[in-house]
């Protein structure tokens, strides 16, 4: 069964006030997660990711809260696992933590300004994910050359690693979670990274695919406006729009058939129309139509 789950809105701006309200939506629609993006100075504005979390696991109880994904390198590990223990204590053991090194698109502001060289990003996170899991369970761990013990530890949550060196998430991820991934282009990407976890003695990571999501009768005009903020990533127009999930819910549910029969088990939607609520609600509609579940009363 594939698993679905949402972006929270985030931003900081007036469409954020309803943080709570679209958390306890996700939860009643029977959605399996709701997610939040993270950067210290991004390309457009993102309050604080654990405290958004940490907002959306006060007002739920069942639905899982996800990084997607927290920049490890951007924080000194330690505190990284404290916030991320905590978060589990908080949320009864519901986190989900994507990590990733942090994309070009946002410049190197962040980097210079915690006194980080940009081009240490990735063997920065490198590190840090060697000694995270032991930090976040409480274990005496080898932090810079001091030995320490956080506590309480907590359960280390599912590991999602973000686009970037594949063998980084054949060493470390439970799971692997690249965007806008097309279903070929997906089976030969687990292939490979089967065979590199393989050569760390690990099994094969589990695929999350992060997807942009405009469901229901939009006009063209906002379709055409998302697929110029992603080529903003680097992409052509051409991958732009064919990593667009939109139209009814039906023909939504056949595009996620697509991606779980190729392996993928959860899909995280990012919503680019403006009443989101609207589509965690058609998005509701695609998950009961892929995974034939009853509809949730909140839509009934």
């Amino acid at each position: 069964m594939l698993k679905v789950g949402v972006n929270l809105p985030s931003f900081g701006v007036d469409e954020t006030a309803g943080v709570r309200e679209h958390a306890r939506h996700a939860e009643e629609l029977g959605l399996e997660s709701i997610w939040v993006g993270d950067h210290l100075i991004p390309v457009r504005p993102f309050l604080d990711s654990t405290m958004v979390l940490a907002t959306a696991a006060a007002v739920t109880e069942h639905v899982k809260i996800g990084f997607g994904v927290m920049v490890l390198a951007l924080r000194p590990a330690a505190w990284a696992a404290k916030q991320i223990a905590s978060l589990q204590h908080l949320s009864g053991g519901r986190v989900l933590l994507g990590i990733g090194s942090g994309g070009s698109v946002h410049g190197d502001a962040a980097w210079r300004a915690v006194g980080i060289p940009y081009a240490e990003r990735a063997q920065r996170t490198d590190a840090a994910l060697e000694i995270l899991p032991s930090l976040v369970e409480g274990k005496p761990t080898n932090v810079n050359g001091e030995v320490i013990t956080l506590s309480p530890g907590a359960t280390m949550p599912p590991l999602l690693i973000g686009a970037g060196p594949m063998r980084r998430a054949a060493r470390f991820a439970d799971e692997w979670y690249p965007a806008f991934s097309a279903p070929a282009e997906i089976a030969e990407q687990t292939r490979r990274l089967a065979g590199l976890a393989a050569e760390y003695g690990r099994p094969a990571p589990r695929v999350t695919i992060g997807l942009s999501v405009g469901l229901g009768d939009l006009p063209a005009s906002v379709i055409d406006a998302q697929a110029r903020s992603l080529m903003e990533y680097g992409m052509t127009e051409a991958e732009a729009r064919g990593g667009l999930v939109t139209g009814p819910p039906a023909a939504a549910a056949e595009r996620l058939a697509a991606l779980a029969e190729v392996g993928v088990h959860r899909v995280i939607a990012m919503p680019f129309p403006a009443d989101r609520l609207r589509q965690s609600e058609l998005l509701a509609e695609t998950n009961r139509l892929l995974n034939g579940r009853p509809k949730p009363a909140a839509v009934r």
